[in-house]
């Protein structure tokens, strides 16, 4: 009871603005996670770093005097960089998805340290540079964060309806028919991580000037909350929209998965559990959501039931075949 009691209902009020600021900032991040994990189908371990390299970029470029916006821009191109690394390391030299999306995120590490003059991390104050969001403006931070996820969202969905769009997602689909069709996959792959990367190190330049600071250690476990961020996103739109659900609806609802995710961290954070066991729990939430599509899938074309229709359907003929026979004796009769 004395635990039950400690819970203040208006702490997580208050907190729930910036949970939602910054679900939305991940949840840009988690549209570039979206274009390799779903429409490459390629396990791309690169995001730890860009998502550091973009943080890394907008805070010195800044620092140094440069525009914002030029910051952010050059956080954009240093993350292209870097999956167009990645993707050469694959194409090119035939290395392993997995394998190649390590060595350039253990290359960004020392990366990192470099572009921020060798310390781990470097701060960023909102009284000193004209920033785009900070953690200080919550309304604000909320409603920048929606106008670029919304732009991003416009943005994507019309390159990927395009025909180098749908030559990309035609690669992650089925690369063997696609190059039968005259489609170079190895360049739709090069694109593909590129952009994947681009959008991933744009959030990390949001999140530099939110929290005020980057460190070379902010895109840690990016992955994990990308993929959650899908994943729930997946889960939720197809239980609300079900067959309605298209690429369209797929990309906003990767947006509200970020959002939803860190509310369930603010939510495990208001519980008062542990903060060292988070990265426990949100391995915990993500394996609930992807075993979520498993198990529906499972249910609705198990043997078990299938075995059940088909009795239910024998014993319904053999129902109407004994009727039949009883009605037959009665006439005789």
């Amino acid at each position: 009871m004395n635990y039950f009691s400690s819970l203040n209902p208006l702490a997580f009020t208050n907190a729930l603005p910036g949970n939602i600021a910054q679900g939305l900032i991940w949840g840009i991040m988690a549209l570039g996670v979206y274009i390799t994990f779903r429409l490459l189908d390629f396990a791309d371990l690169t995001v730890d770093g860009s998502f550091a390299t973009g943080g890394a970029v907008t805070v010195m470029m800044t620092v140094k005097g440069y525009n914002i916006w030029v910051a952010l821009l050059c956080a954009c191109i240093a993350g292209l960089l870097a999956g167009l690394c990645t993707g050469l390391l694959h194409t090119k030299l035939g290395i392993p998805p997995i394998l190649a999306g390590i060595l350039t995120q253990i290359a960004l590490y020392s990366i990192n340290l470099n572009i921020m003059d060798r310390h781990a991390n470097q701060a960023l104050s909102v009284d000193k540079y004209s920033l785009i969001l900070s953690s200080r403006n919550l309304t604000s931070a909320i409603v920048i964060g929606l106008l670029f996820a919304a732009v991003l969202i416009i943005v994507l969905y019309w390159y990927f309806g395009t025909e180098q769009g749908s030559a990309i997602r035609a690669t992650g689909c089925n690369p063997a028919m696609s190059r039968a069709q005259g489609i170079n996959i190895d360049n739709m792959k090069l694109i593909g991580l590129s952009i994947s990367n681009a959008i991933v190190a744009l959030s990390g330049g949001l999140l530099a000037q939110y929290s005020g600071f980057a460190d070379v250690n902010m895109g840690r476990g990016g992955i994990v909350i990308g993929l959650a961020a899908v994943i729930i996103g997946e889960v939720l739109g197809d239980a609300i929209l079900g067959k309605r659900m298209d690429f369209k609806g797929r990309l906003i609802f990767v947006v509200i998965g970020g959002i939803i995710y860190y509310i369930v961290i603010g939510i495990v954070l208001w519980l008062k559990m542990p903060s060292d066991d988070l990265k426990l729990f949100t391995a915990i939430i993500v394996a609930i959501f992807l075993a979520v599509p498993y198990l529906k899938g499972k249910s609705k074309s198990s043997f078990a039931k299938a075995g059940k229709r088909a009795a239910a359907m024998l014993a319904g003929r053999s129902a109407t075949a004994y009727g039949d026979v009883d009605a037959k004796n009665k006439e005789e009769k």
